[in-house]
């Protein structure tokens, strides 16, 4: 019993000890550290994007089997919490979501039924706003805003 607990404790403070040395040890990334699918659903496929400046980007993506859009803002390095958010809003319906929060590395998922409708989306990150309207809304031309406060 006794050779089993020590055993198991080596192991535990071996694979510990690889851990940090894995962290410590890795370079720091210029890219994100999630995807718009892992924070939407593997179901969801990007149909839009816009950069946020340098700062990141904000991401529409479609689920065809239920209709629903998700919306979410990844920061290209993630770091120190900063205020972010991602949302959604169908005119034609008058239905949104969004989140808004200090985050370190992505805000959303933001989620809204829209098959078949005109959506306008957008985010920001620390001072920098994006909004998309009009957007996905077949041979209808949408309007862009990106600014600074």
């Amino acid at each position: 019993m006794r050779f089993t607990h020590s055993m198991l404790g080596a192991a535990a403070l071996a694979a510990l000890s690889l851990g940090a040395t894995t962290a410590l040890a890795a370079p720091a990334s210029a890219a994100p550290n999630t995807t718009p699918q892992k924070v939407c659903g593997s179901a969801y496929k990007t149909v839009n994007s816009a950069p946020v400046g340098s700062l990141g980007t904000v991401y529409l993506t479609y689920n065809a089997a239920n209709g629903k859009n998700c919306v979410t803002t990844i920061r290209s390095t993630p770091g120190a919490a900063l205020d972010m958010s991602a949302w959604i809003y169908i005119p034609a319906t008058d239905q949104s979501d969004g989140d808004y929060g200090r985050y370190t590395s992505y805000a959303g998922p933001a989620y809204i039924y829209g098959k078949g409708q005109c959506v306008d989306w957008g985010g920001y990150i620390k001072n920098v706003y994006v909004q998309v309207s009009g957007s996905n809304c077949g041979s209808l031309r949408e309007h862009r805003v990106t600014y600074t406060r």
